[in-house]
This record gives C-alpha cells, sequence and structure tokens, in this order.
C-alpha cells in the first residue's frame, strides 16, 4: 500500500508534498512515539518548529 501512495504522489503535484516524521518521548512510559504527516514544501520549517516547541 506505501507503494501505491508514493507512486500515486510522483505524478503532477505530489513532489510539492514532504513527509515529516516527528519523534515525541512519552513522559509516562519512556517509549518513543511516531507523528507521521504530508507537509506542503514552504510549510516544512514551520511543522518542525511548531513541533520543538
Amino acid at each position: 500500500m506505501a507503494k501505491k501512495a508514493v507512486a500515486s504522489l510522483q505524478k503532477g503535484g505530489g513532489k510539492e508534498f514532504t513527509k515529516v516524521v516527528i519523534t515525541a518521548k512519552s513522559a509516562k512510559t519512556g517509549a518513543y512515539t511516531f507523528k507521521e504527516s504530508m507537509v506542503h514544501n514552504d510549510n516544512v520549517k514551520d511543522v518542525v518548529a511548531a513541533a520543538s516547541k
């Protein structure tokens, strides 16, 4: 399924987006969680800056 999603993003305007993976450590368990999102290339720095706060 991932291949199909990636292949469809390579057509047309899909190259304008970047997959952002943000790591967060749980205070309760100490385990790491990952949040993935597709972000427009113009907004990548804003999303990463907001996540690091």
